[in-house]
């Protein structure tokens, strides 16, 4: 096992009506002078900005709203603007991974004199970052427990991660009833982005982290045994409050302890996405089985095999049908999910895949991922997915 740094930042408020808890959290900060972020309308439609705007009413808030999926560099730039003419103290992100990340660069452009892209670009030039307290509405990216952040700059079609401790939400409202209006899609795409984010840290070279192995394998369990649930039975408590701690668990670092290596099928999908501006986790549905299937060879088939007996619980002695096996029930549960899983589905032509192929190499350290891929294997894998 390698070594490793762990420090849990986050101060998490779990459960039902815990957006009760958000002004004793804002007060901690300091927070008289609040920024709320959000989406689009349907906090206002079901109720929780209600909520929000009720538990602030004695601090002076600011609002930006029109944050959006794949969020724009655009609304970063808005964003720390209103931070500095207003002297805000935090920012309240209330929404899924595309708001926080948002609140996040805003809160380190808050402190920037130029360009905030910049710091997209390049996380070496974020300092000091605004308190960050999320407000979470979707079981997906984890961004409420993470240093992590995605933009894009849809004028140029390029869509980056960035981070940086200090980008970690000093504290998550978690309330599982939150999610229950979330249409079907969505609580599948999320899923799927929450398992995506397990396989990254699963599938990577042997260093005897097997603690963390085994909580990623039950994290696995977890989504398979209740999205589908979910999808059933909206207002499931059980199901939506083990995928929210599911979402959080499977990308604050925790699985990742003690393992080392780059991703795969995220950098991939980021260029899709880019250009495409399809959903983050239907995107990463369509790759990763396809992308499972590519790079499986003698080498890595043992741990493919593992997946498939620990997760999927198949009784097969032979590691390679194991394997095989486990890949396409991977497949099939996005399936069975509703989940789109071809790229003619979702309205992409293979006119852009040596442009998509290209970046994914240009801007990721995929020559250091599980298997590494150069260009040829990226547009393989797209082709896999047709």
């Amino acid at each position: 096992m390698n070594n490793f740094r762990y420090n849990v930042v986050t101060d998490v408020r779990f459960g039902k009506r815990s957006i009760l808890q958000l002004k004793e959290v804002v007060e901690l900060y300091g927070g008289k002078n609040i920024l709320i972020v959000y989406g689009g309308g349907s906090i206002k439609k079901n109720g929780i900005y209600d909520d929000v705007v009720s538990v602030l009413k004695d601090c002076n808030v600011c609002e930006l709203s029109g944050i959006e999926p794949n969020p724009d560099i655009s609304k970063v730039r808005e964003g720390a603007k209103i931070c500095k003419e207003k002297n805000i103290d935090c920012i309240v992100a209330v929404g899924g991974g595309s708001v926080i990340d948002t609140a996040k660069c805003i809160g380190a452009g808050a402190y920037y004199d130029s360009d905030p892209w910049d710091l997209v670009e390049d996380g070496s030039k974020i300092g000091k970052v605004l308190p960050i307290i999320a407000v979470l509405t979707i079981s997906a990216t984890g961004s409420e427990m993470n240093k992590n952040a995605v933009i894009s700059d849809k004028t140029r079609n390029i869509k980056l991660g960035t981070s940086s401790l200090d980008f970690i939400p000093k504290a998550a409202i978690c309330d599982p009833e939150y999610l229950y209006s979330l249409p079907s899609i969505q609580t599948a795409a999320g899923t799927a982005d929450i398992m995506s984010h397990i396989f990254e840290q699963y599938f990577r070279k042997d260093t005897g982290a097997t603690v963390s192995d085994h909580i990623a394998e039950a994290l696995l369990k977890t989504c398979i045994e209740y999205c589908k649930v979910a999808i059933d039975e909206p207002k499931n408590y059980e199901a939506r409050a083990n995928l929210m701690w599911a979402s959080s668990l499977a990308l604050n670092s925790l699985i990742s302890c003690g393992k080392e290596g780059a991703w795969s099928c995220h950098p991939i999908e980021h260029e899709m996405s880019a250009y495409y501006d399809i959903t983050h986790g239907i995107g990463l549905a369509i790759i990763t089985p396809r992308w499972m299937r590519y790079i499986l060879n003698d080498s890595n088939v043992s741990k493919f095999a593992q997946y498939g007996r620990n997760v999927w619980d198949i009784r097969e002695s032979d590691d390679k049908k194991c394997a095989e096996s486990a890949i396409d029930k991977t497949e099939n549960f996005f399936k069975e999910c509703g989940i789109p899983m071809t790229m003619k589905e979702v309205n992409i032509d293979s006119s852009k895949y040596e442009i998509m192929a290209e970046a994914a190499v240009r801007n990721n350290s995929l020559d250091k991922a599980f298997v590494p891929l150069n260009k040829e294997d990226i547009v393989n894998i797209f082709r896999m997915c047709e």
